[in-house]
């Protein structure tokens, strides 16, 4: 499935910063198009599927919430 995101691109600097205005994700290139390209392929990755390496441990906490 194919979703668009706003972005923005500006220079600082040698480098090209591009961030997406709907995820909190930025990235950097040495042209606007590299960095737009980064930012594609960042926004790829932050949405894979999480893959575990191993089964994750849980554990319950305790925590004292509001004065007594």
């Amino acid at each position: 499935m194919k979703r668009p995101f706003a972005a923005t691109v500006w220079r600082d600097g040698n480098w090209y910063v591009s961030q997406c205005l709907e995820v909190d994700i930025a990235s950097l290139g040495e042209t606007e198009a590299e960095a737009l390209a980064n930012l594609k392929e960042a926004l790829e990755v932050h949405f894979e599927p999480p893959q575990a390496t191993r089964s994750p441990e849980v554990r319950v906490i305790e925590v004292e919430v509001g004065a007594g």
